[in-house]
């Protein structure tokens, strides 16, 4: 049967979109930015602990004093791991998110409640978006929108709009015919009946609809962190990145308890504003007897004076608006830098957030796969990254997003990928040995990102060349994970076959062999490029300098790198810090003052 090409017509219908539709992009984006960004200053503006009282509060008179003390409990957890920030702007994402999606959804679902045909045509369409696998809703999210918080937000619209639609148009339909049929019989207007009679009644299964959607949008959250969306979502996907079981169980957990408070609020509070659901809350106090401390509510307008209160002293103390810090004295000028978690793009990434920063520079990092990089800075939402290798590895790439970006040169250079094996494995010498050589390894070859160049080479050029497709798999993964991987396996003595590239710290810490390539299947060794949005160097003139100057050696490379290593996950700065103190004229070399 012939292949149908359904890509290619996705691809051009993407393409006619972005050409014709790029001004509708940009308002939604304004629109979402502007939404969270709002969200986001309100949410992170108290102190951690008093913000954590209100919503403590708020907790006590939904479903009592434990209820409270537990929540209290939970958010001060997240405070003490240093996830507050973090927690906050997971929640501003999925507030957001919510409010777009409902304000779609009910109306829909009550349009789909009184028209068979409109139900009939937009069930199809839920299923599709319901089951198609959540990451693939990035794909068109970052094409449209870039990468950072707004295509996180929209992919969470679109996975989480079925339940509300659904849950909407099932409890109008669940709704008594023959109560219906009475307030028409009384000569209710339609509209009354839906908001005097319809409405009211179906609010226990609408907002058991919005449950869902809060609660698929929380799963979204480390999906949208894979695109610079931030919060727990992008510590998760760091701590993956980086297989940082630590930090991966703190935000895991930080996501639970937004998780749990967001869900027992939401459901207590359908029972409160239902009528069905006061009654029934009403039988099981009356069932239950006499007062119990922990399921003590306070009157509502006892909850409010204690929420004013917690208001008051935070304000009173100066902690809106004044909490975060402003960065050090300079130009305060915000700059982004994305990596790829590759060793020498964390460790010259923190190189250059350290040096700018003691410059006067606001910088952040963001942590993407190789064509959420690339994408980001074509689009303008990262202004540089230090960690393209060109010609060849990133080649893809640039040949896609070569037009809008900036080259600023090359700081370290040739590099060189290869395939290696621990020193123990004898017999494999050459690329060439690998041949009927699978049964040692496996059938594995332990790879990196999917996205990585040197993934393409493999799998295009390099196995091809010497016959070994079919006989190997690649496992695609992460860098960390390959090098979990050869760790485990170097420790128990075990054959590994594992990609890496020159300069490389793990080279000095395991004895391994580089597998000679004598048919030339990697190509000639890259550079290591400094890659810029453009007009970076308009913009940021002195930076542009500072980054077209930068040169580092092979020794002061992998001595730093080692240097992060010793130091630990998740404290890179710190070690950049100890180590220019070690190597302070590198510092004067890259932004002479």
């Amino acid at each position: 049967m012939p292949r149908i090409p359904i890509g290619d017509w996705v691809d051009s219908a993407v393409d006619w979109l972005q050409l014709h539709l790029a001004w509708l992009f940009d308002a939604v984006t304004s629109v979402v930015t502007g939404m969270y960004d709002g969200i986001d200053a309100a949410l992170s503006a108290p102190e951690p602990l008093l913000f954590a009282g209100v919503l403590a509060v708020v907790a006590w008179w939904l479903r009592g004093l434990l209820a409270g003390v537990l929540a209290f409990a939970g958010f001060a957890l997240i405070d003490s791991v240093q996830l507050w920030d973090d927690a906050m702007s997971t929640l501003s994402l999925v507030l957001v998110a919510t409010v777009v999606t409902l304000a779609i959804a009910i109306p829909l679902g009550i349009w789909a409640s009184r028209s068979r045909t409109v139900s009939a045509v937009t069930r199809p369409v839920l299923d599709f978006m319901q089951t198609m696998p959540a990451m693939v809703y990035l794909i068109p999210g970052i094409i449209f929108f870039g990468v950072g918080v707004v295509p996180g937000i929209i992919a969470t619209i679109v996975f989480s709009l079925p339940p509300g639609v659904r849950m909407t148009e099932l409890g109008i339909r669940q709704v008594d015919e023959e109560l219906v049929e009475a307030a028409e019989a009384f000569g209710t207007t339609p509209r009354n009946t839906l908001l005097r009679v319809q409405l009211p009644l179906a609010l226990p299964t609408i907002m058991a609809g919005v449950n869902q959607v809060i609660m698929l949008g929380l799963s979204m959250v480390v999906i949208a962190g894979m695109v610079g969306g931030g919060g727990l979502g992008g510590e998760v996907y760091r701590a993956i990145g980086n297989v940082d079981i630590g930090l991966g169980f703190e935000a895991g957990v930080s996501i639970v308890i937004l998780a749990m408070y967001l869900d027992r609020m939401t459901g207590e509070l359908g029972r409160q504003i239902s009528p069905l659901g006061r009654r029934a809350v009403a039988k099981a106090r009356a069932l239950a007897g006499g007062p119990n401390l922990w399921n003590h509510r306070p009157q509502p307008v006892v909850a409010l004076v204690g929420v004013v209160v917690l208001s008051l002293v935070a304000g009173g103390m100066g902690v809106f608006g004044g909490s975060k810090p402003t960065g050090p004295s300079g130009k305060g000028e915000k700059i982004t830098i994305g990596y790829i978690p590759w060793d020498e793009g964390i460790a010259s990434t923190f190189l250059w957030k350290e040096v700018l920063e003691r410059r006067g520079y606001t910088v952040e990092t963001q942590q993407l796969e190789a064509g959420a990089l690339y994408t980001g800075l074509a689009g303008g939402q990262i202004d540089f990254q230090t960690d393209g290798w060109l010609p060849l590895t990133h080649a893809q790439y640039w040949e896609k997003y070569g037009d809008d970006l900036e080259d600023l040169g090359s700081w370290y250079g040739p590099t060189s990928l290869e395939l290696s094996v621990p020193s123990y494995v004898k017999g494999i010498d050459s690329l060439d040995d690998l041949k009927g050589a699978s049964d040692t390894f496996k059938g594995r070859i332990i790879g990196i990102e999917p996205s990585a160049g040197m993934m393409g080479l493999l799998k295009d050029d390099v196995l091809k060349e010497y016959g070994l497709e079919g006989e190997y798999e690649i496992v695609d993964g992460s860098t960390p994970g390959m090098l979990a991987e050869l760790k485990r396996a170097y420790q128990k003595k075990e054959p590994v076959l594992t990609t890496l590239w020159s300069p490389h710290w793990a080279y000095s810490t395991y004895d391994l062999k580089k597998l000679k390539d004598p048919e030339g299947a990697w190509g000639e060794g890259d550079g290591v490029h400094t890659i810029a949005r453009e007009g970076f160097t308009e913009d940021q003139p002195d930076i542009g300098k500072w980054l077209k100057d930068f040169k580092m050696t092979e020794k002061q490379l992998t001595s730093l790198e080692a240097e992060i290593q010793e130091t630990g996950k998740g404290r890179e700065q710190d070690a950049v810090r100890t180590w220019l103190k070690e190597n302070p004229q590198v510092e004067k070399e890259m932004a002479p003052q």
